[in-house]
């Protein structure tokens, strides 16, 4: 379910203090029912066994493979134009006591990498030609008292060119990225427990 902005923006979130220079872009809840305040852990847990992009449903595959072949063709994603060349890393802004904390896991199916993973909240940041984006992660009590998973996407256009990619691609994040991530992501809260016992059987073997 999207969100307005200010349901991120009036939580008092340790991110805004590294990203006052970024526009909120989106906010998204999913649904995580009989969650308690101490199962943020579980919920990234439960997401990441549930794989990065080539575990997603076909349509946002597709688009992410048009989007990384445009990406190789057109330059867009060499090196020299992301995290530690074109702009520097968040983790060099944050204060001592959050870049102390865990940072979490890199992998090569989360192009995101992490920059801080707290009890209730955590961030991650890519940067390519067109964008500086983090996607921030939250933990939040719902109406009906249990906790649930919020995302919001914060982005830093880079110039003219950056503003117009984040206009063209708003269609399809809004059609087919983020209802496969709440499909996704919910089922991963929902078949924790089976997953969990799956990886822990393959474990043993």
């Amino acid at each position: 379910m999207r969100l307005p902005k200010t349901a991120f923006t009036s939580r008092p979130w340790r991110v805004h203090e590294v990203t006052r220079d970024f526009s909120v872009e989106d906010v998204w809840a999913f649904r995580t029912p009989g969650a308690g305040p101490g199962d943020f852990p579980t919920m990234l847990a439960a997401m990441r066994a549930f794989g990065g992009l080539t575990k997603q449903p076909w349509p946002v595959r597709f688009l992410f493979a048009v989007r990384w072949r445009l990406g190789a063709l057109l330059g867009w994603d060499d090196p020299s134009k992301g995290v530690g060349s074109r702009v520097t890393s968040l983790r060099d802004r944050l204060p001592g006591d959050l870049r102390d904390a865990p940072r979490g896991p890199d992998d090569a199916g989360m192009p995101l990498k992490a920059v801080y993973e707290l009890d209730m909240e955590a961030a991650r940041e890519l940067a390519n030609r067109t964008v500086h984006t983090v996607m921030h992660l939250g933990w939040v009590q719902g109406r009906n008292g249990d906790h649930e998973l919020r995302m919001a996407v914060l982005v830093k256009p880079n110039g003219l060119f950056g503003r117009l990619y984040m206009a063209a691609i708003a269609p399809f994040r809004y059609l087919v990225v983020y209802p496969a991530l709440t499909r996704r992501w919910e089922r991963a809260w929902l078949e924790r427990d089976q997953v969990e016992a799956e990886q822990r059987g393959g474990r043993s073997r």
